[in-house]
């Protein structure tokens, strides 16, 4: 063995991360304080033709588009994903999330069921966590609760949010959020244990390995 020292160095890509869950299932509450408490973790903001709820604001929350330049994303090939959910159009802008794992750093997307199973299919090494709440009868009172749905589309929310549910096998975890704080701290564990992940490593122990004999 030579004297030149041992050092595996950082991982050379980030980690991509996946949260999704039915719309009320508090998706941006969980992200946000995971977030606050995970400093060096970056947060892809996706783009919707939505309006924006109160307190929301534009490049913060979400890219908020109309339904004319959200079509011209997609012709463009701008977007990692897209998807269309109850009537509006959701998706992810794919050069952010490119570039920040290149640069060594884990990303976080929020977002619906049909876009999360579409960024599997171009990233299966990702982690891609389901968020489920308590129950059905929680769910709907999260989203009355909002007092920004109308019956129909809280009725239309729910019948989505079934089918949704049924979608949580694709996923590599599911967490109850029951608790905020809690849903955090496991979604913390589920990072800091696929960083140790054997394959993950095992590229930069055989090149060290091959620098020192």
């Amino acid at each position: 063995m030579t004297n030149k020292e041992w050092i595996w160095g950082a991982e050379e890509r980030g980690i991509l991360i996946v949260l999704s869950g039915p719309s009320g299932v508090g998706k941006g509450t969980v992200c946000s304080a995971l977030r606050a408490m995970s400093k060096d973790l970056v947060y892809s903001v996706s783009a919707t033709t939505r309006l924006p709820r109160d307190g929301e604001v534009d490049g913060v929350n979400y890219f908020f588009k109309t339904r004319e330049q959200f079509q011209t994303m997609i012709k463009q090939d701008e977007l990692l994903e897209w998807a269309e959910y109850v009537g509006n159009y959701y998706g992810t802008p794919k050069d952010f999330v490119e570039r920040t794992l290149n640069e060594g750093k884990d990303i976080i997307l929020e977002i619906e069921v049909q876009g999360a199973l579409k960024v599997k299919e171009k990233f299966p090494e990702g982690i891609f966590i389901f968020l489920l709440p308590p129950s059905l009868d929680e769910l709907q009172n999260r989203i009355v609760t909002r007092g920004t749905e109308s019956e129909e589309t809280i009725r239309q929310r729910m019948s989505a949010a079934i089918d949704e549910i049924s979608l949580s096998e694709h996923y590599d975890y599911i967490i109850v959020n029951d608790r905020v704080e809690s849903a955090c701290h496991r979604i913390q564990s589920i990072i800091v244990a696929e960083h140790c992940k054997q394959q993950r490593f095992l590229p930069k122990i055989k090149k060290r390995i091959e620098e020192v004999l």
